[in-house]
């Protein structure tokens, strides 16, 4: 016997309800501190490397990170117990606006502006925050199980990453591939920066579209513009008209005389006017619009600001100048109108940009910046993904990349803040050269005087996190990760962001490495409410993760989002279901005690038992038909294939129907039967927490630990994923099995359909069928009918009986129970016919649904199927609940 193995003292530690609080952060800990996580570079074990997108150093966890981290932590661990040297490499992202918003915020409680304390004060204040409050996130994402190698944690702004982020800007600006230009970009004027075309969100605005006529030069006559901005008028340089257009091609060439401003400009001809839209004349104010600005370009027109950077008007605008740019707005209407100029307005609903990270109406200005010259970088990028060096799943999203990266356009990369990696170019006061490097230059290299100043711009954050894939590994330094972990194996992320950081990695990652930074990207969906709404705090339905993780368990809350991941749709959750989950939960630890409970005091695990009884036989074939579905799931990421496979086999195989039969043998007095049961019970437990643990980690450890065997590995985490084997599952065991099913569960249904109790003991008539398998002989397996069923007479031959009947007829067995004494032969007969019309009218509503070819040509194929089934199944009902009635009518 073993001491320290032994049932009785396992069972002590195994409280008697399942609580997730006692376990979850003692076995984390447990985790950290004896480095399980911690992967190895040893090159005998292949590698599996994700990088986790490194959240915001600002954030929370919210839905969206914990579907994203638990979809990569079941990869994770399945792979470490799997035989990989298991990286997932953690890291948060400096975010640039969103961190110095927060401290600038804070800041001003006190009565203190950045500008007011100066750069380096501010930048002091910022890292403060950062050590005092950036590790929320971190500290949540451990709250979710996340196995993440925390010694190999990376920060966009650590001294690493600094030196990568040089090193990358470096090259690439002495390749000609970063250049500085005035150009027109999105200008958030709350946070006083540029933000990318990425960061800007159009949203449908109900405004109005405003008519107004310009005077033309030399005649009595004007030509009515429209526009949804009137304020930009003021900086008009041009009227524009298709040239085909017959009722302006007259006035082509022809001068307006603006009706504010000392300033004469001409009406053109271009083929982008849209004829039919507006009046088809069209004012153009190429330094604030971006077509304005293209077609400025193509007619070299001037470009004059009248919007400055914190949203007032500019000097340009004349009597305006000073004004609020929505103030201005309404004073060039009235200006206008006095003028006798203004037509009219209308309602008129259009898209608006907003930033992204303030919520600003965006302004489209024009402003020196930094760019990347993104088609050279892009070509690469394509090819990786075309030549399938990287392969998106699910594969509907190569499409959207390829389409995105194909018509790509240059890169604003520099940002007008004071927390970031600061833009390592520097100007001398002297000569004007700039000079680029990696280390702090003492001098111009140009001319080598000392009078040089940093650019003050910082870089986007893009720039740093499209770095992720080999700056976290090292690079530019040739380090042992990067040559063993590079390219990394699995990104999983969200669609929302492949233009912002997928796309960018990829660039950066072929440039730099040559490689695709990673084979496989999983795009997973939004999590959304049951109902399928988007989750918004205005809604009210937002579901909190660490809400869920306190309420229900870690376990139970990761389950719920995989079960509920299905490829290409949204994952639909709820607490209801994450609340079933937890059930599922309390299912296996109650399994796991009663199996303690019931092992023969002597008992002693073997490895190498041979099981003789058939229900060990059988459940051993199961779990290897699940042990295959499920590896064959998590393969192609079909994550809720994998949880519907693991619950299946585990609550209805293992629990519901495993465990009921193995007591016969344990609470037997065959020996022989029940060390058979003992053994196999703890075999399929001990199999079935290692397929559960990548999604349920923390109630698979501890309930692995508490099983009697002696195990290699001092964690479930680091023992082996279990194999499938072709030599295992025996068809006569299958047939055997489900005949007694078949049995046992028409008895159930006889019971349950005449209102029998359970605890009435039954006369049962069991008589095969003829079928394609081999003849089934079952009396041998009547004490498993006899215990489930609760069978007190069981005869294998037709008997000549008085009285009701109850028949049900099955693949391998017909069934019959006498129901004298235990039914009312009318009224059965009566609720027999009522179910029958229910029936009949649900086969006659899906029969129709069914025929109806606009129904089953549009509808999700899911759902056709879904009708199909309850179709085929209703018509099985009937056919059975038509047999027993004709039978009781006859005995009536």
């Amino acid at each position: 016997m073993m001491s320290d193995k032994s049932a009785s003292r396992l069972l002590s530690s195994l409280e008697k309800n399942f609580d997730p609080t006692q376990i979850e952060d003692h076995l984390y800990q447990e985790w950290e501190t004896k480095n399980y996580f911690r992967a190895s570079t040893d090159a005998t074990k292949p590698n599996y490397c994700i990088d986790l997108p490194p959240p915001n150093v600002t954030g929370s966890l919210h839905m969206g990170h914990a579907l994203n981290h638990c979809i990569q932590d079941v990869l994770v661990r399945y792979k470490r117990m799997d035989g990989y040297n298991a990286a997932w490499i953690p890291g948060t992202d400096h975010a640039g606006i969103a961190t110095q918003s927060v401290v600038e915020r804070n800041l001003a409680k006190e009565g203190k502006t950045r500008l007011g304390m100066g750069r380096e004060k501010f930048e002091q204040e910022v890292w403060k925050w950062k050590e005092e409050y950036g590790g929320t996130i971190v500290r949540q994402i451990r709250k979710m199980g996340s196995s993440c190698d925390w010694s190999r944690e990376r920060f966009t702004l650590d001294e690493g990453f600094t030196k990568a982020v040089r090193h990358a800007f470096v090259t690439l600006y002495q390749e000609k591939l970063i250049y500085r230009s005035s150009y027109l970009v999105n200008w958030d004027t709350a946070l006083q920066t540029a933000v990318s075309d990425l960061e800007v969100e159009y949203k449908d605005v109900e405004g109005q579209l405003y008519h107004f006529v310009y005077p033309i030069e030399g005649s009595d006559k004007g030509i009515e513009v429209a526009t949804t901005r009137p304020e930009t008028m003021l900086g008009d340089v041009a009227v524009a008209v298709h040239p085909e257009d017959g009722r302006y091609q007259h006035l082509i060439g022809k001068k307006i005389l603006h009706p504010f401003l000392n300033r004469r400009f001409p009406i053109i001809g271009d083929d982008q006017v849209k004829m039919e839209f507006g009046t088809g004349a069209v004012k153009i104010t190429p330094a604030h619009d971006p077509n304005d600005y293209q077609m400025g370009i193509r007619h070299q027109l001037e470009n004059i600001s009248v919007i400055e950077k914190n949203g007032a008007m500019s000097s340009d605008a004349g009597q305006f100048a000073g004004m609020d740019r929505f103030e201005a707005r309404k004073q060039v209407i009235a200006a206008l109108k006095d003028k006798g100029l203004f037509v009219k307005q209308q309602k008129h609903s259009h898209a608006v940009g907003h930033s992204q990270r303030s919520g600003t109406i965006i302004e489209p200005l024009i402003s020196e910046q930094w760019f990347v010259k993104t088609t050279e970088l892009a070509k690469p990028a394509i090819e990786a993904v075309t030549s399938g060096q990287t392969k998106f799943v699910p594969s509907n999203w190569t499409k959207t990349y390829l389409q995105w990266m194909e018509n790509i356009n240059d890169w604003c990369i520099s940002r007008q803040l004071w927390w970031g990696h600061r833009i390592p170019v520097w100007y001398c006061q002297d000569c004007s050269a700039m000079t680029c490097s990696i280390e702090d230059p003492s001098q111009c290299e140009s001319c080598n005087k000392t009078n040089i100043v940093q650019d003050p711009d910082v870089l986007d954050t893009w720039f740093s996190s499209g770095l992720w894939p080999f700056g976290t590994l090292g690079w530019p330094e040739q380090t042992k990760d990067l040559k063993f972990f590079y390219p990394t194996t699995t990104l999983v992320t969200a669609f929302d962001i492949i233009f912002f950081w997928v796309a960018r990695m990829m660039m950066m990652s072929m440039k730099f490495m040559n490689k695709a930074p990673f084979e496989t990207v999983h795009i997973h969906a939004l999590v959304r409410d049951e109902h399928g709404q988007k989750m918004s705090k205005s809604k009210g339905n937002v579901i909190d993760p660490l809400e869920m993780v306190q309420t229900y368990g870690a376990d139970a809350f990761r389950f719920s989002l995989m079960a509920f991941s299905v490829q290409g749709r949204d994952v639909s959750i709820s607490k209801d279901r994450i609340e079933g989950y937890r059930n599922f939960m309390n299912k296996l630890w109650n399994a796991t005690r009663f199996a303690l409970q019931a092992l023969p005091s002597s008992f002693q695990y073997d490895p190498n038992y041979s099981y003789t009884n058939l229900s060990d036989q059988w459940i051993v074939g199961r779990l290897n038909k699940a042990i295959k579905n499920i590896r064959e799931s998590l393969d192609s990421f079909r994550f809720n294939d994998y949880a519907h496979h693991i619950y299946q086999f585990a609550w209805h195989e293992v629990c519901d129907w495993y465990i009921e039969l193995s007591k016969t043998h344990l609470y037997g007095n065959d020996e022989k039967a029940k060390e058979s049961a003992a053994q196999c019970l703890i075999y399929v437990l001990d199999q079935t927490m290692k397929l559960l643990h990548p999604a349920s980690p923390f109630i698979t450890e501890k309930l692995w630990q508490t099983l009697p065997i002696e195990h290699e590995t001092a964690s479930i985490m680091l023992s082996t994923y279990p194999t499938s084997s072709s030599a295992v599952t025996d068809p006569s065991v299958e047939h055997h099995m489900a005949a007694v099913q078949e049995i046992i569960n028409a008895v159930r249904t006889i019971r349950s359909e005449n209102t029998i109790a359970p605890k009435v003991p039954l006369t049962c008539i069991i008589l095969p069928i003829e079928t394609q398998h081999e003849t089934i002989e079952l009396s041998g397996y009547s004490t498993y009918i006899a215990s489930l069923a609760n069978i007190d007479q069981m005869h294998w031959e037709d008997l000549t009986l008085d009285g009701p009947l109850a028949v049900s007829r099955g693949t391998y067995f017909h069934i019959k129970i006498p129901l004298a004494n235990l039914t009312d032969h009318a009224s059965e007969i009566e609720r027999l016919k009522k179910k029958m019309s229910k029936i009949e009218t649900d086969i006659a509503f899906l029969s129709g649904k069914l025929k109806n070819e606009k129904y089953v040509r549009q509808a999700p194929e899911h759902l056709v199927e879904k009708d199909r089934e309850k179709l085929q199944k209703a018509q099985q009902d009937h056919e059975k609940l038509d047999l027993s009635l004709k039978l009781l009518e006859k005995q009536s």
